[in-house]
């Protein structure tokens, strides 16, 4: 496993600003979890601590076995007149539903 995660500047700066916002919450964590209409599912939450099975990205962090399912893959953050999103473009993703939060693999 690389370890490789590529964050655009438009995800860097969307990251900064929304931990600035939080009250507790250190860290912006990407997690990806079973469920939705694809079989996995990206979630974004805020952390106030590294566990010891996590890998730091600057203020984002990824559990390593999130790690290993997107690993290679690109954070953006998009503004679309339907609203404003964080997409990651995963190359190991074989599918993925139109809301573009639910993949498989």
């Amino acid at each position: 496993m690389t370890n490789k995660i590529e964050f655009t500047e438009s995800a860097k700066k969307e990251i900064q600003r929304v931990i600035s916002t939080q009250v507790k919450g250190l860290y912006f964590r990407i997690r990806v979890q079973g469920g939705g209409c694809s079989g996995f599912k990206y979630t974004f939450t805020f952390d106030d601590k590294i566990n010891p099975n996590d890998t730091l990205f600057e203020k984002a962090i990824i559990d390593n076995s999130s790690l290993k399912i997107i690993d290679g893959s690109i954070v953006d953050f998009k503004k679309e007149l339907i609203g404003n999103s964080f997409v990651i473009n995963n190359p190991k993703a074989s599918s993925s539903c139109g809301c573009g939060m639910s993949f498989s693999v």
